[in-house]
């Protein structure tokens, strides 16, 4: 039973607040849990309930809550200055991690344009590639992105999204992208080398049928996360790569979800060897503790914006609190802690601990498909396991099997009928035990029942 602390704080969000990604009929009516606090891996709520933070706070989150060097680091800043503007003056974080950034990224990107958001970060990359073009008197208008696609939701960003229940009521309000189909290789009949094949093929005729036309094309490396957790066939990336360099057009990658260790890697196209020419980072830049997105470009692209004043070459495009000083510091401290406690390093392990869960939740009734890279990971829930028919989304079984999970101590949300699985990369490996077992215990003893439940209400 809540206390009158957690009521006052829930009739306040349920009386003011407008969430996002949420349909609001359903959370009014339904009981919510308020946040008060976090420690390490686990957020704590205002009844003094803790839950593993299975989601890493929305794919963000890095080394926990309340992370002493991080804390320190933004205290440290607070006695010297918050903010100030980068328009025209330096800054002394926001330089410093400019050249970290530059020294973990792929070796050919040198410039770091600074933002607030994945969704600006993608957005700057498409403006700047577009102004590229427009700079050296060969102006190029199209891109290229892949279905089921999410790139954040500015009207830029949207344009090259291609989730059609977040995108489809826009449509009138964007630019015109080619997209080629999702190498999805739970939905493609055929191989994981032909499922590559068959995208890289689409996005080939695009290319070859625009010549000279489109500015870049832009991907979420290895993993589509809010289409579901996608795992693209290895070799898909590179393929795509080399597609780029062969028609002559930039190749942007989209590291808002999958960077800072999550895959394996720092950066998901280490995984193979891909130096894009542009790249876009957000969510676990601060370790989750702060706003804050960068855009990394190579130096060619950097010296077409290069000119006189007269020549209007200048990139038109900022925000008031680009390269924020208190973000910029957690940023610093969050990079120095990948290397004080080996982060990389130790992911192997707790990749294999995921995947060894994942083997087991295979086999179960109604689980679909499970897929990872790295450390983010989807459980896929179907109504009929042989040719992989989903649930209505009416059922809401995603929903329901993370509420149940959720009375067992772990804060976790799904996409649609997919669990995700997104843990802080620093996780210890108990606390990372103890959720996949939550996890497991949920797909095995309440999943069935939930499921037979609704095929008994809907016969």
């Amino acid at each position: 039973m809540m206390n009158n602390y957690t009521k006052k704080i829930l009739d306040l969000d349920k009386n003011y607040l407008w969430h996002p990604f949420t349909q609001m009929k359903s959370w009014l009516a339904q009981e919510q849990v308020a946040i008060e606090s976090g420690e390490g891996f686990y957020l704590i709520d205002t009844d003094n309930n803790r839950y593993i933070d299975g989601v890493s706070s929305l794919w963000c989150n890095v080394h926990g809550h309340r992370v002493r060097d991080i804390d320190e680091a933004v205290r440290a800043q607070l006695d010297k200055i918050a903010h100030s503007t980068l328009l025209g003056l330096a800054q002394t974080q926001s330089a410093r991690l400019a050249k970290m950034l530059v020294d973990i990224t792929p070796e050919n990107l040198k410039k770091v344009f600074y933002s607030d958001s994945g969704a600006t970060s993608v957005e700057i990359a498409l403006k700047i590639a577009y102004q590229y073009y427009f700079n050296i008197g060969k102006p190029r208008k199209k891109f290229i992105a892949l279905g089921d696609s999410y790139h954040g939701d500015t009207i830029g960003s949207v344009s090259v999204g291609g989730i059609e229940l977040f995108h489809s009521i826009f449509r009138p309000m964007l630019f015109d992208t080619f997209f080629a189909p999702s190498p999805d290789p739970y939905r493609f009949d055929g191989s994981e080398t032909d499922c590559a094949k068959f995208t890289l093929d689409k996005i080939e005729q695009h290319l070859c049928q625009n010549p000279g036309q489109v500015a870049a094309v832009i991907t979420e490396p290895l993993v589509q996360g809010a289409a579901g957790i996608i795992v693209h066939p290895k070799g898909f990336l590179k393929g795509l790569r080399q597609l780029t360099e062969k028609y002559d057009t930039f190749l942007i990658v989209d590291e808002v979800a999958t960077g800072f260790g999550k895959t394996g890697k720092m950066f998901a196209c280490e995984n193979e060897k891909v130096m894009p020419d542009i790249l876009c980072t957000a969510k676990g830049i601060t370790g989750g503790y702060l706003p804050l997105a960068a855009t990394l470009t190579t130096q060619e692209i950097f010296d077409g914006f290069l000119g006189e004043v007269d020549q209007r070459r200048t990139f038109y495009h900022g925000h008031t609190y680009t390269g924020n000083a208190l973000a910029c510091a957690a940023a610093i401290a969050s990079l120095e802690l990948f290397k004080t406690n080996n982060i990389i390093e130790s992911l192997p392990e707790k990749i294999n601990i995921i995947e060894s869960y994942l083997e087991k939740f295979a086999s179960l009734p109604f689980v679909g498909n499970v897929r990872n890279a790295g450390l983010m990971a989807g459980v896929e829930i179907v109504q009929d396991k042989a040719v992989g028919r989903s649930f209505p989304g009416k059922a809401l079984l995603g929903a329901k099997l993370c509420s149940i999970m959720r009375k067992k101590g772990a804060m976790m949300r799904p996409l649609g009928d997919v669990i995700v699985i997104m843990p802080p990369v620093a996780i210890d490996t108990d606390t990372l035990t103890e959720l996949m077992e939550i996890i497991g215990d949920t797909l095995i003893n309440d999943l069935p029942e939930i499921a037979e439940e609704y095929k008994c209400q809907s016969n």
